[in-house]
């Protein structure tokens, strides 16, 4: 699975659309579209890191690489 299925599938899955996620973290929500029309694991480190942070979530856990959506901090 590419790293922007999985971004697709938790905001979906929590009822928040491109727009609104666009609007919150200031990504180009013609990105999202690129990222629907044509899944990517290319995905700039800098909004991964918005992302997460919008979601409360680990980038980990954007990535696929934990299961625990859990954001823990030190």
């Amino acid at each position: 699975m590419e790293h922007s299925e999985r971004i697709f599938e938790i905001i979906e899955g929590r009822g928040i659309t491109s727009y609104r996620l666009s609007k919150a973290t200031g990504i180009a929500e013609s990105t999202f579209g690129q990222w629907r029309k044509c899944p990517s694991s290319n995905i700039r480190s800098g909004n991964l890191v918005l992302i997460a942070d919008y979601l409360g979530c680990s980038v980990d856990y954007l990535l696929g690489r934990t299961e625990d959506s859990e954001l823990h901090q030190k």
